[in-house]
């Protein structure tokens, strides 16, 4: 049952100085009251009833009446499930079982591929109660062969078996609906049935209906794109030649086993021709494709219309975002020129704030005497020392640069103070993995 939906509307508000005393004014009157007999009918009204009628409560009914469904379901599908039986059928030899139809030998002809594994067991059940050799013999027909008997089990065994069903599927051409071809007559009835029997090979469900004359143009083309490019589980294994079980002769399997893969190919390949063809002549009698072509010319000259309007207006447009481009460029350009001065004159100044503070760092090692307590620096302590001061100058920016002079500046010349400074930086960039420890000679912790 559906939800009702709950509106909320205000109502509107009264005049300022409205009062029902001076300005309620009577526009009609109720007429008089009329009696009506009512009878009560309808689903609702026969639940009561019954319920009534037996002293049921909601609960109790509820729980009778889906008992009574489901066996009069069960009933119609037990009637579902019985066919006559043919009297050729029950002459079948027993090891011709890839010829017979295992469907028929069931009973559920009329419902082929669509049958539930549910349908296959009560219709096999059926069967054996009445073919199976200890019922003939107690019945005294004891000296009929059990071939039908086993033509029932072998069609069971099969249709229970998810991989054998869909192979014997595969080749069940009894299920198969011819097209309709070039018939007249309703072409979504006539095609319909078609599309439906072929539906069954889809890996892809559900699978889209044909729909009908008010059919959208985006649903027809989806129905002709899925046809298009089917993708079908249909397989052709249940045809196979049987392989030889003989170990010795290997050369003679491979053999078979070569012709029935290539004539699985072959048939596959035949069977999506044969799909493809058909949906061509499908679509070439669907009068939708025809109305869509005949609306699209139809709207053909009003878009060129618009289209010759909307040029001379986008010529115009351009003509003016021409001019407004060219101004727009030249004061782009102008200052572009400015930015260009300023950046290059900023790019400048750091370059030389940056020289001027790599001197500073390499001033300060040379004032402090390259951490030499006593007499002059050698060559390779001051080698050792620069090369430091300049793997730590690569190592950070500009701005860090900027602080890290500052701060030896701060230092002057003591020694301990320079040092201490430039072991926190080094430190810094060993946390953050700028440099390695073993990279670093004199300035270490």
């Amino acid at each position: 049952m559906a939800t009702p939906d709950i509106v909320h509307l205000p109502l509107p508000a009264l005049p300022e100085g409205w009062a029902a005393e001076k300005d309620f004014k009577v526009l009609g009157s109720l007429s008089s009251a009329s009696q009506r007999n009512v009878e009560p009918v309808g689903p609702h009204f026969l639940a009561h009833a019954r319920r009534k009628r037996h002293q049921r409560t909601f609960s109790e009914d509820d729980r009778i009446t889906a008992k009574e469904n489901v066996k009069k379901v069960e009933q119609e599908e037990e009637d579902e499930i019985s066919e006559a039986e043919d009297p050729m059928m029950l002459q079948r030899d027993a090891k011709d079982w890839k010829g017979q139809d295992h469907y028929a030998v069931l009973g559920l002809s009329k419902h082929r591929f669509r049958a539930t594994p549910e349908m296959v067991k009560r219709a096999h059940r059926k069967k054996v109660l009445r073919h199976h050799p200890d019922k003939k013999a107690a019945s005294g027909d004891a000296d009929e062969n059990d071939n039908f008997f086993k033509c029932i089990q072998k069609a069971t065994e099969i249709l229970l078996d998810p991989v054998k069903r869909r192979q014997y599927d595969s080749v069940d051409y009894e299920a198969d609906v011819s097209p309709p071809g070039k018939r007249k007559g309703n072409f979504f009835k006539l095609w319909s049935a078609f599309f439906e029997a072929e539906a069954r090979f889809s890996k892809i469900q559900p699978v889209p209906k044909i729909g009908d004359e008010n059919s959208t143009k985006a649903e027809v083309e989806e129905f002709y794109n899925f046809w298009y490019n089917f993708d079908s589980w249909r397989s052709f294994e249940y045809e196979d030649e049987d392989v030889p079980d003989d170990n010795e002769n290997r050369d003679q399997k491979r053999h078979v086993e070569r012709k029935n893969a290539n004539a699985r190919r072959k048939k596959k390949t035949e069977d999506t021709a044969r799909l493809r063809k058909t949906v061509d002549d499908a679509l070439a009698g669907d009068e939708r494709i025809k109305k869509f072509r005949k609306a699209e010319r139809a709207g053909k000259d009003k878009r060129r219309l618009e289209r010759e309007a909307e040029a001379k207006r986008l010529a115009e447009e351009k003509e003016k975002a021409r001019v407004e481009a060219e101004r727009l460029q030249k004061e782009a350009e102008e200052t572009a020129k400015v930015e260009k001065a300023e950046g290059k004159k900023a790019r400048e100044a750091a370059k030389n704030a940056a020289k001027k503070n790599k001197r500073v760092l390499k001033g300060s090692v040379k004032d402090v005497n390259y951490f030499t307590e006593s007499g002059d620096a050698s060559a390779a302590q001051i080698d050792a020392v620069l090369s430091d001061v300049e793997l730590v100058i690569s190592k950070i920016s500009n701005e860090e640069l900027a602080a890290l002079a500052a701060k030896l500046a701060a230092a002057g010349k003591d020694a301990a103070a320079v040092k201490k400074t430039y072991v926190d930086e080094v430190d810094r960039l060993s946390g953050n993995g700028s440099i390695k420890g073993t990279e670093v000679k004199v300035l270490k912790a």
